[in-house]
This record gives structure tokens, sequence and C-alpha cells, in this order.
């Protein structure tokens, strides 16, 4: 072989090396707020592509859509009861976020044959951070200011209970891993954290 010739098997032998012995770029699946993302090989990567729901899923869905019609109902006493700008502005955010969410998990109900609880279901059926009858009738009592406020501490007690409710699903085996499932309750963990930051900072302003 002449010593061109071997030059070149050299450098082919090489880069055929090289490209064997390079490492493949880490699949990274997120986690939702608060929780760290992990790796994942290829084939898990294509596992949880095809991951189907779980009992848990419809039982979340149907829970939540409860959760989130009791917020709408304390939004619609907020419109007659505070005459503070500031709480009209971040009740018809969290009045328009919930209502969109439930039309989107009635429509992920139906779209599986699932049953779809009426969302004042609340009434007989209490979900983490909700408030008691009682608490509802207070609430509903009060104007202006304590108004303001209990409307701030039930919601901010409300919302942690939906954070509860994430972290229930997440701890279940196979549960919340379909991706539409994984998508969802990543953005309810994030809205519902973003927004109690907000409301406690109002709160601590009330208290000045």
């Amino acid at each position: 072989m002449s010593t061109k010739l071997l030059l070149v098997a050299i450098l082919a032998a090489g880069v055929s090396a090289a490209c064997q012995s390079t490492p493949q770029a880490p699949i990274v699946r997120p986690g939702v707020p608060g929780q760290p993302s992990r790796n994942v090989t290829a084939a898990e990567a294509a596992d949880l592509s095809r991951v189907g729901y779980t009992p848990a899923d419809v039982e979340f869905m149907q829970g939540m859509i409860a959760h989130h019609g009791q917020a709408v109902e304390m939004t619609e006493l907020l419109k007659t009861r505070t005459e503070n700008e500031d709480m009209r502005r971040m009740a018809q955010r969290i009045d328009l976020s919930q209502a969109d969410e439930i039309a989107m998990m009635r429509e992920w109900l139906q779209a599986r044959g699932q049953a779809v609880p009426d969302e004042h279901a609340h009434h007989t059926h209490m979900m983490p951070g909700m408030l008691t009858p009682e608490q509802m009738q207070r609430l509903a009592d009060a104007r202006g200011p304590a108004f303001d406020r209990l409307f701030l501490e039930g919601m901010i007690a409300h919302h942690q209970g939906a954070l509860a409710m994430v972290a229930d699903l997440l701890a279940r085996p196979g549960a919340g891993q379909a991706s539409d499932v994984f998508e969802f309750v990543s953005d309810v963990e994030a809205d519902q954290r973003m927004e109690i930051q907000r409301m406690a900072a109002m709160l601590q302003e009330m208290s000045r």
C-alpha cells in the first residue's frame, strides 16, 4: 500500500472510531415546577410517548373540575363585594384560567368516555384546600377590606390544595405520565404557585 493510501486508511479509521465513541446527547424530561428534570434513554422516551392515561388521571380530572368550580364561585362573590380594583383584576385572571381549564378537563373526560362531573359537585364532594360551606358563607357575608382578606386567605389555601392534588397524582405509580396529562398538571402547578405568590404579596400589603 502506498504512503498516501495508508494515510487515508488511518484517517478513515480514526473518524469511524471517533463517531462510534461520541456519546449521544441526553434526552431530558422536564419535571413539573419545583421538581428536578431527569435524563431518559431513547427507549424510555419512546415508551413515554405511548403512555396511556390511568384511573388516577381520570380521578384527578374529575376532582379538579369540582375544585376549580369553587374557585369560580369565589370570584363571582368578589365581583359585588370588593372595592379594590387590584382584587378585581386578579380575580378576573383566576376566573378566566379556571373556566378554560374546566372546559379542557370536561373535553378530556368526554373524549375518553369517562363520567364528567358537574362543576358544582364540590357542594357534596370536598377536595383538598376547598372552603367549607361555613367558610363560603362567611365570605359571602363580608364586604370591603374584610372580604378582601378572607378571599385572599381562602384562595391561597384553595390553590395550595390544588398543588397537593398534583403531588398526590404524581406520587401514584404510572399516573400523570401521559403527555397531555403531564403538560396539564405542569401548567396547573406553575399557575397556582405564581398566583399564591401574588396573593401573599397582596395580603402582606394589607397588613401594613
